[in-house]
């Protein structure tokens, strides 16, 4: 998808267009045999969805087992993360910038 819309803008526009895909980029690094073993269990569940014929659910992992809710169950919702949460903590010690000031 990316590579199909450089090619269109690259096309009407007079500047160099790029196209990236993220991946394990965005996660921050390199995938662990962890990171794709994990990967690849997602995405046996949601082409399992698929096959069934069972649209408009995400996968998820609950209790260490993989099930599928309905996306309206998620949709439009947010999980805060308190102030006091261990990685909260643990960015801090990190040095991270979290928009706080000092």
């Amino acid at each position: 998808m990316a590579f199909a819309l450089r090619d269109q803008l690259q096309s009407q526009l007079q500047s160099e267009v790029r196209a990236t895909v993220l991946g394990h980029l965005q996660r921050g690094g390199s995938p662990t045999p962890f990171d794709r073993i994990l990967a690849t269990q997602y995405g046996i569940r949601a082409a399992e969805l698929v096959l069934a014929g069972e649209f408009n659910r995400m996968v998820t992992m609950q209790s260490g087992q993989f099930v599928s809710i309905p996306l309206a169950d998620v949709a439009h919702q947010h999980r805060l993360v308190t102030e006091d949460a261990p990685l909260m903590h643990a960015a801090r010690q990190l040095g991270l910038c979290l928009g706080e000031t000092q």
